[in-house]
């Protein structure tokens, strides 16, 4: 079809899981999404180690940019999990596969680190959540496993900084994905150097900083011979995804809560500064860079993965469920028959999650669910309760309460998760797009062309581009859930580690 008359945006995300190219136009009041391109994002684990398949995904970005071609694309935005990099040598070109962040390697560093710096030194100069995946534990165990590979380091870019690389030529890193390293200033709105240099490594490989929404460069002339098509402004957008979606959350009020539902959890709010305080540090919270010169103020959590896994482990033994199928099995089983702390360390890993459950649900003196259903009604419901002691903490860190909760991504779709939210929580759950990523990043992409003026703007565009369902909280529901919450905190959450909620 010819679009020559349409304001067109390409935005690829790349999830944990799978990648999508997806076509926004902008009529100069909302924004029509439209996917052109989906691929999976699978690991590949070679001799021990988890890589991601960053030239497969390569490949599939410029597949997307090919589809995108008739509709004359005014801009290109990419965006990705977090904390994950690539390595450059001094030519610029990629030294090894850039490492999955739920690879072993990491393991035991942040006793390594506290010798150091003490956990909350290191809090009050990042202000983020200390978890062993976040990149500057990654490149202590480089320094520890691999010295030749850092040594051989000229630069370091963040997953979606590398694909823009790949795109332009041009070396940068966009703030908001600066921001889940561990080694950004967030008062001073920098790396970190005093942590860099606290731990000997390499501040010089750190790349320039640049705020979302602004042009990171044009599509190289190679790949506009390869492609046969004019050069694209492509823009720094948000390049965490998170921060991508935030971005699109329709909330009119200054002060709201959100809940980014995704392979990831991450539940929190907006605010003017960075709380880098002792009680925001023993809740888990992070500080990010948010578009408009704003602080998202979260708690990360485990997410769908668990179901993700567990519907692949399924599959790999010759059961496999569709999203309708999975939802019919988990209302059919009983309520609140098995529970698991989904933070507990062995739900981080990337196989035995099936296995790891029952044995959960045996080592905490509950029945293990028997059927897929069963399995599949306990992690929702586990999840949901999860969301309300997130909830909790924020509102006790923040000292504020939130009458609703947006929640954005893959999860907003799943009615049964949504409404168990809503009674455990007592207040209206908004679910909202679920492309949401997609959406903040076109929607940012806006901005940067100048079309957009203020983050006001760009949440009234998105506002008006998607549709948001209330799930209203059950009384009779929220009765039973909070009896249910605090069995839940007392006897399940924390089981046989430090408690985590």
């Amino acid at each position: 079809m010819s679009s020559a008359m349409k304001n067109c945006f390409l935005a690829i995300d790349l999830g944990a899981s799978s990648g999508r190219a997806i076509i926004g136009e902008f009529d100069g009041s909302r924004i029509t999404l439209e996917e052109i391109h989906r691929f999976p994002n699978d690991p590949v684990r070679v001799n021990g180690t988890l890589y991601w398949d960053v030239l497969r995904l390569m490949h599939e970005i410029r597949q997307g940019i090919r589809k995108a071609k008739p509709y004359q694309i005014s801009g290109i935005g990419i965006d990705t999990w977090g904390v994950d990099f690539g390595l450059l040598d001094a030519s610029g070109r990629l030294l090894a596969n850039p490492v999955h962040y739920r690879d072993t390697r990491t393991h035991g560093t942040l006793k390594q680190a506290e010798a150091v710096l003490p956990q909350d030194a290191l809090y009050d100069a990042t202000g983020n959540q200390i978890m062993e995946i976040n990149t500057l534990f990654q490149l202590l165990a480089m320094k520890q496993q691999q010295p030749e590979l850092l040594a051989n380091a000229k630069q370091l870019l963040l997953m979606p900084d590398l694909f823009a690389y790949f795109l332009t030529g041009r070396i940068a890193c966009d703030r908001s994905i600066a921001s889940t390293t561990q080694l950004y200033d967030p008062r001073q709105k920098d790396w970190a150097v005093s942590v860099a240099d606290s731990y000997g490594l390499n501040r010089s490989f750190l790349p320039e900083i640049q705020d979302c929404g602004t042009l990171r460069g044009m599509l190289s002339a190679e790949l506009c011979e390869e492609l046969q098509m004019q050069p694209v402004p492509v823009y720094a957008v948000c390049g965490h995804d998170t921060q991508s979606a935030l971005a699109a959350v329709p909330a009119e009020e200054a002060e709201f809560a959100f809940l980014s539902c995704g392979t990831w959890s991450l539940l929190g709010t907006e605010l003017h500064a960075p709380v880098l305080t002792g009680e925001a540090r023993a809740a888990a919270f992070t500080n990010e860079s948010a578009f408009g010169n704003k602080t998202a103020f979260l708690k990360n959590l485990t997410g769908l993965w668990i179901m993700q896994q567990s519907l692949r482990e399924y599959e790999q033994n010759g059961q496999k469920f569709n999203y309708n199928e999975m939802l019919a099995a988990a209302q059919q089983a009983a309520p609140f028959r098995s529970l698991i702390d989904t933070e507990h360390p062995r739900f981080a890993a990337d196989h035995g999650i099936l296995q790891g459950i029952a044995a959960f649900c045996s080592e905490t003196g509950q029945p293990a669910p028997e059927t897929p259903g069963a399995v599949f009604r306990c992690i929702t419901e586990s999840l949901a309760l999860q969301y309300r002691a997130a909830l909790e903490a924020l509102q006790s860190v923040t000292k504020r309460t939130y009458p609703r909760l947006y929640v954005i991504g893959g999860g907003a779709r799943n009615p049964m998760l949504m409404q168990m939210t809503a009674d455990l929580c007592g207040i209206p759950v908004y679910a909202c797009d679920a492309e949401a990523t997609a959406l903040g990043n076109i929607a940012v992409q806006i901005y940067a062309a100048g079309a957009l003026q203020s983050i006001g703007e760009v949440r009234a565009v998105c506002r008006a581009s998607q549709k948001v369902t209330c799930f209203e909280p059950d009384l009779q529901n929220r009765q039973q859930g909070g009896e249910i919450y605090q069995k839940y905190r007392a006897q399940i959450c924390g089981a046989g580690k430090e408690l985590s909620c």
